[in-house]
C-alpha cells in the first residue's frame, strides 16, 4: 500500500514536471524572433503595438529584479531610458546587449540608463544571471510579467524589442529586431536629448 502511494506521488510529480516543460517549450516557439526585413505576421503586429505606445507615456510597473528586490519605473523619474525586452533564447538579444552595456557606461553621465526585462522568466533566475554574467552585462535585469508583456508587447512576441523613454517618461520610440550598432547608439542619444530636463 505504501510502496503504491509512494509510486503515485512520484509519477504524479513528474506528470506535473513533463506538463510545465511542455507548456514552456510551445510558449517558446510561439515567440519570433524578428530580424530585419522579417515579413511575418508578427512584424503586422508589431506595428501596431508600436503606434500605440509611441508618444504617450511609458506604462508604470513594478517588477522583480534577479536579487528578489522591487523595481519600479517610478525609480528612474527624469532619466532617458532604454526598456530591452529580451529572452535567454533569442541570439540577436545576445548580439544586441553588451552594446547596451557599452552605452549605458559610455552615456551614465547624462543619466542614461538601460533596464534589461528578460521574457523567459521561467527559465529561473540562476539561468539569467549566467547568461547575463557571460555577456557582460551590469544594468538592471527584471523579470517580466503578463501585465507588463501586455502593457509593452501588446500581445507581440518579437525580440529583442527595446522602447526609447525620455526624460519626461514619454516612449519615443520603439524598436524590434537587430538593428546595427550605430542605429542603435543614434537612438541612445536621440533618448538623452528629448524631453526637456
Amino acid at each position: 500500500m505504501l510502496a503504491a502511494g509512494l509510486a503515485l506521488v512520484v509519477w504524479s510529480g513528474w506528470k506535473n514536471w513533463s506538463q510545465r516543460r511542455s507548456a514552456m517549450q510551445a510558449q517558446q516557439q510561439r515567440r519570433v524572433d524578428l530580424m530585419p526585413g522579417n515579413s511575418s505576421p508578427a512584424a503586422s503586429d508589431f506595428s501596431a503595438g508600436q503606434s500605440q505606445l509611441r508618444g504617450k507615456p511609458a506604462p508604470a510597473f513594478t517588477l522583480l529584479d534577479l536579487n528578489g528586490n522591487k523595481v519600479s519605473l517610478s525609480n528612474f523619474k527624469g532619466r532617458p531610458l532604454v526598456l530591452n525586452f529580451w529572452g535567454t533564447y533569442c541570439e540577436p538579444c545576445k548580439i544586441e546587449m553588451p552594446w547596451l552595456e557599452e552605452f549605458s557606461k559610455k552615456y551614465a553621465p547624462d543619466g542614461f540608463q538601460v533596464i534589461g526585462i528578460t521574457y523567459d522568466s521561467e527559465v529561473g533566475r540562476d539561468t539569467i544571471a549566467r547568461d547575463t554574467g557571460k555577456l557582460g552585462v551590469t544594468y538592471p535585469i527584471l523579470l517580466s510579467t503578463p501585465t507588463a508583456e501586455k502593457d509593452y508587447l501588446s500581445g507581440t512576441d518579437a525580440l529583442p524589442m527595446s522602447f526609447y523613454v525620455d526624460k519626461s517618461g514619454k516612449v519615443i520610440e520603439v524598436t524590434a529586431g537587430l538593428g546595427s550598432k550605430d542605429e542603435l547608439e543614434s537612438m541612445v542619444k536621440e533618448t538623452i536629448a528629448a524631453g526637456g530636463k
